[in-house]
């Protein structure tokens, strides 16, 4: 399977060594030799396309034809004319009979893409086709029979939209006879820059010029990123650079010009103007600050609070050199004995397990509190922070739905995002 994974990257251009993408291609491949519906789901820019291109090619129809048709790109109003063929005078405009795809391309694929845009009524026919292998031209009488191979694809949630009434539950199940997940770019960080690479040295072949390459810390930026377009977007990014940058060792500073977002962290909130989004981070930093210089002074004070145990109740440890470097910081406000230095001589010998009493026969000294120095310091209660990005965008989502009773499109503008943005991490978190 490897060898041939790898001979079917070569011959379609695809370029990485993610598992989630090979988990994908190795369905494809074992799929293509029957006549099973394909769903391929995934984002936009993931490469739907080219998929549905491997599982033709390596099917027993790859001598036949082989079409691809954007639903969403078709009119409602023709899109049934477009499928599936009319007869002369079917509707205003219908001057002559026309075959559809269904009948032109038999024996051959129809890869169907954006298939959650197809209108109702033209489900109903695809689903006849896909049980029965007939179809009807509008405005004809006859059945005709046509031997088509359906892949279909899309970027929604199909499951979703069944609930809401807007695709059929029975042409739903009918496509995912075999479903393939096709991972975005930011699941598979490990091939972003291969793919870079690859874009990089095409567009130098094909302007002629030397290839563009990034410096480390571009590289970790690039990987980082979220790439929202997928793998379109990255190619454009990286046609961008090779024509229009001045020098060929791309820069982080270089790299936010064709990518401005690059820089940005994806937030649940959206701050309008640079004055604002400059200030935010200001804010920002200013907290991380405080917090870093907070948890300094607590360490400060716990060294120092060892320190004067051990001093004010003449303990002595069994190693000198593991508390050496506890000493005071010069301004804690304790007695000056605290800064004093801990001679080694303070420490009590080494003890043996099977003895009661250590080597040299001293009696120890039992370890006893002094509690008047417990008034100097305030109680404090351990707080467990999670620092988590993630678990904060969740927790701030949560907030506002809940603070405005579930509703969508007041709980995104307390958030500052639109409502589409809100409903997808909604789905992301399953919240």
């Amino acid at each position: 399977m490897d060898n041939t994974l790898q001979s079917i990257k070569q011959r379609f251009g695809i370029v990485g060594r993610s598992p989630l993408l090979d988990r994908a291609l190795g369905t494809a491949i074992r799929v293509a030799n029957t006549d099973l519906s394909v769903l391929l789901t995934g984002e936009s820019g993931v490469g739907k396309e080219i998929f549905s291109k491997i599982i033709h090619s390596l099917s027993a129809r790859k001598h036949n034809k082989f079409i691809a048709i954007n639903c969403g790109a078709i009119p409602e109003g023709t899109i049934n004319s477009e499928l599936f063929g009319h007869e002369k005078g079917a509707f205003t405009g219908a001057t002559s009979e026309r075959k559809g795809y269904f009948e032109s391309y038999d024996g051959g694929t129809i890869f169907l893409d954006e298939i959650g845009e197809m209108p109702l009524d033209t489900q109903a026919y695809l689903l006849r086709v896909l049980e029965t292998g007939e179809f009807i031209r509008v405005g004809a009488s006859s059945v005709q029979k046509t031997d088509v191979r359906i892949i279909a694809a899309t970027n929604v949630a199909l499951d979703e939209r069944v609930k809401k009434g807007k695709f059929r539950e029975d042409l739903y199940y009918r496509l995912n006879t075999v479903p393939i997940r096709i991972p975005a770019l930011r699941d598979r960080p490990e091939d972003i820059y291969m793919l870079f690479r690859k874009f990089a040295v095409d567009f130098a072949e094909k302007y002629r010029t030397s290839p563009i390459q990034l410096d480390e810390r571009a590289q970790a930026i690039l990987e980082s990123y979220s790439w929202p377009g997928n793998v379109r977007e990255l190619k454009n990014v990286a046609e961008q650079a090779s024509v229009l940058a001045e020098d060929k060792n791309i820069s982080p500073e270089q790299l936010a010009r064709f990518v401005p977002q690059i820089m940005k962290r994806n937030l649940p909130m959206i701050a309008t103007g640079q004055h604002q989004n400059s200030e935010a981070n200001m804010q920002e930093r200013e907290i991380f600050y405080k917090f870093m210089l907070d948890m300094k002074n607590d360490l400060n004070d716990l060294k120092a609070l060892v320190v004067e145990l051990i001093r004010s109740n003449d303990l002595r440890v069994s190693d000198a050199k593991a508390l050496r470097g506890l000493r005071a910081p010069i301004d804690f406000p304790h007695t000056p004995a605290i800064n004093e230095a801990v001679d080694e001589g303070d420490f009590l010998p080494e003890y043996h397990a099977d003895e009661e009493q250590p080597i040299d026969n001293k009696p120890v000294k039992p370890i006893i509190l002094n509690h008047d120095a417990e008034s100097r310091f305030a109680q404090a209660e351990e707080v467990e922070d999670n620092l988590s990005l993630e678990e904060a965008e969740k927790g701030l989502i949560r907030r506002a739905l809940k603070k405005h009773s579930g509703r969508r499109k007041e709980a995104a503008q307390e958030l500052g995002i639109s409502e589409r943005t809100l409903y997808r991490k909604i789905k992301q978190y399953e919240l």
